[in-house]
């Protein structure tokens, strides 16, 4: 398309060479005609007509600003800027045209020492543009300005005409956005503060005698007196002409900032159309050197000096022929003329120009020294890019560098550029893993009753007898006391929830554990021993093993009341991940307390269990629990990493899938071998086949 565009149109261009080249587009002229195109020959150039004085002083203090910076050591040292400045037309077609032109250029300009920095797609940064609608960074997300939004400008607008008691009033517009969306918002406002718009009329492209005479008939005829304007001074000459012609007068305008300052106003024929004009502008500043270097401007036949050939023609009204007699020599007198090109008193817009122009060296000169800096010390440049916000903050604006914590029970929402209500998070009964946890803690309570109905039916029997069926039945209590515990960890988190799950875990655990470690002790003292009844059996009896029950679980259960009467835990809302509600813990040295000394027990019953491995192997219940040992440690080994690396609920799932496994493994390894010789081999149930004798 470039390439095309090469080929079919050559714009004018008032341009530099420079190692660095920036591009500008200026509204030089304000009339562009509507051409029919056939498609079937090559589209010519938009003609332009209405040479604007004021949009040339801004090129030419483009000019000035890149003049300047390049005198300057302190800012971009080695470096030369250049300038290609193209004229818009105030037109969409024409500048298109003039973009393509300008891309290609830069293109086939580009070399390989271009730095990297530098080799993107380029930034537009508008010295004019207003229009709110470039306020939106996902649409417009590179688009930069020097010149406030219109946002501000209606607020004051607004303000300015409600304080004068105007309630009653017209506006006028474009097709172009920065009416429409002007206008849009000051009736918005307007409307919000009592007023009324009485009529709108918008102003087309190219408008025919008999719409600017029907728009001149609407003025006359409303009875509101006050028009609020958003139009550049160019697309109004032809109303203004009209309304001028028919002697109009007592209409009050409010001007939008781009014709409020226009030479325009001045023209002796709008006087009496035109005065008392009010708007706001923006402030006039007085740039040191810009006068001088305006009037020392000539025209000359070389290239690229079109514009300011044109501008001479303008300004002193003659022809350049420079390859003839000359009807206008060039060497006329600019400070003799007074024009709104010369007036540099307190110029607005091209103090725009001149601080985007500025604003674009200083990031170049940030850029090629983070560049260099980088290259020296053989790094990748550091051209800079976006950072994400943490969860929890947001950044709404671009460039910022900090991120912005949001409010208690607030959370940002996934672009992290504002913060949403936050949703509650807990694990809880009715999501799925909520439900396939509570199955399995059911699977696990159904199988201990089970399992404990079968031992109640065959109690009698020597399998059920041997090693204190009493403490069997106290363990398949504890176990599903174990399984139930679980039960407590899913819900929404209350003070007596959070107080009583990790004591019931606890507590019940050192009884599960203690029971196993009492019943390794028998099977060592039974096995053991030269002769079964002999006094080491005796000595440890059923007195001694609930003694031993009760020592073991006692530590257990004053460090649960301890903690919970000191520090217990509590419900909180933890923003750290979404809004989660967890229990709090104040004291966490007591969780670890309490698995350290289920460990210390643990420990304990699997090496006393393993010093028994090679008892007779018709029944070795030492091997089972050796078996149930290693599966509740591989468990709770793998448990800890995992609980400290899980967020939010992930981490509560974590606990009670170590709760059930564990508690699965003791019950399968321990009492299903029993059960399959209760309920399938009854003839090994003898007392022979407890002592490894059967065959």
């Amino acid at each position: 398309m470039w390439a095309l565009v090469e080929h079919c149109f050559s714009p004018l261009a008032l341009q530099m060479d420079g190692d660095v080249v920036i591009g500008g587009f200026f509204p030089l002229h304000y009339l562009a005609s509507e051409l029919q195109h056939s498609y079937q020959s090559k589209p010519l150039a938009t003609p332009c007509s209405g040479f604007d004085h004021r949009a040339f002083r801004w090129m030419m203090t483009m000019a000035f600003a890149v003049e300047e910076i390049n005198n300057k050591s302190s800012l971009l040292p080695g470096v030369k800027l250049g300038y290609r400045i193209l004229d818009s037309c105030d037109n969409v077609h024409s500048s298109l045209q003039a973009l393509f032109s300008l891309a290609q250029t830069l293109l086939t300009t580009r070399d390989d020492e271009t730095p990297s920095c530098l080799s993107g797609s380029p930034i537009p940064v508008s010295y004019f543009a207003t229009c709110t609608c470039l306020n939106d960074k996902h649409v417009y997300p590179s688009f930069l300005r020097t010149v406030p939004s219109d946002l501000f400008q209606v607020g004051g607008l607004v303000q300015l005409v409600t304080f004068l008691g105007w309630q009653w009033v017209g506006t006028i517009g474009t097709t172009d956005d920065y009416s429409q969306y002007g206008i849009q918002e000051f009736s918005s406002h307007f409307g919000h503060s009592g007023g009324c718009v009485a009529f709108h009329l918008t102003i087309p492209k190219s408008p025919t005698a008999a719409e600017i005479q029907d728009m001149a008939d609407m003025l006359q005829i409303s009875t509101a007196n006050v028009v609020v304007v958003f139009a550049a001074e160019g697309q109004l000459l032809d109303l203004f002409l009209e309304l001028s012609r028919r002697n109009v007068t007592g209409i009050q305008w409010v001007a939008s900032e781009a014709w409020v300052t226009a030479g325009l106003l001045t023209f002796p024929d709008f006087h009496s159309l035109l005065e008392g004009t009010l708007g706001f502008s923006f402030p006039g500043v007085n740039i040191p050197g810009l006068k001088e270097f305006l009037l020392n401007v000539h025209p000359s036949p070389e290239p690229g000096m079109e514009f300011i050939n044109m501008f001479w023609e303008e300004q002193f009204g003659c022809q350049l022929q420079f390859d003839l007699n000359p009807v206008c020599t060039g060497s006329e007198d600019l400070s003799l003329t007074s024009s709104s090109y010369t007036d540099v008193s307190r110029v607005r817009i091209s103090y725009n120009v001149y601080k985007a122009v500025f604003a674009i060296a200083h990031a170049l000169h940030n850029l090629l020294n983070c560049d260099s800096a980088g290259i020296n010390e053989g790094k990748p440049p550091c051209c800079f890019d976006c950072l994400p916000c943490a969860d929890g903050e947001i950044s709404n604006q671009t460039g910022s560098t900090e991120c912005i914590k949001c409010p208690d029970s607030y959370w940002s929402d996934k672009d992290k550029v504002k913060c949403v209500a936050g949703v509650e998070e807990f694990l809880s009964f009715s999501e799925t893993m909520g439900i396939v946890l509570v199955l399995l803690t059911l699977l696990g309570v159904v199988l201990t009753a089970i399992i404990t109905v079968i031992f109640h039916r065959f109690r009698t029997t020597p399998i059920v007898k041997a090693n204190n069926s009493e403490i069997s039945f106290l363990l398949l209590l504890s176990l599903k006391l174990c399984f139930l515990c679980s039960l407590v960890f899913i819900g929404q988190p209350s003070v007596w929830t959070c107080m009583l799950r990790q004591a019931a875990f606890g507590i019940s655990f050192v009884i599960c554990l203690s029971c196993l470690l009492v019943k390794t002790v028998v099977v060592l003292l039974a096995f053991r021993a030269n002769i079964p009844s002999s006094g080491g059996l005796k000595l440890f009896g059923p007195t001694q093993q609930r003694t031993m029950i009760f020592c073991t679980t006692t530590p257990q259960i004053c460090l649960c009341v301890g903690w919970l009467l000191g520090a217990p835990p509590f419900p909180i809302r933890n923003p750290t991940y979404q809004i989660v509600l967890e229990c709090k813990e104040p004291w966490p040295l007591g969780f670890y307390l309490l698995l350290s000394y289920i460990g210390l027990l643990a420990f304990v019953c699997l090496l006393l269990a393993f010093l028994g491995r090679k008892l007779p192997d018709t029944f070795n219940e030492a091997k089972l629990i050796t078996f149930s040992m290693l599966i509740f440690w591989a468990v709770w080994i793998c448990f800890i990493p995992a609980y400290v690396s899980s967020p939010g609920k992930f981490s509560v799932a974590v606990e009670i899938f170590a709760i059930l496994a564990s508690s699965f493994g003791l019950l399968l390894c321990i009492f299903v071998p029993k059960c399959y010789i209760i309920l399938l081999h009854p003839e090994r149930n003898i007392r022979k086949g407890m002592t490894g004798k059967y065959r």
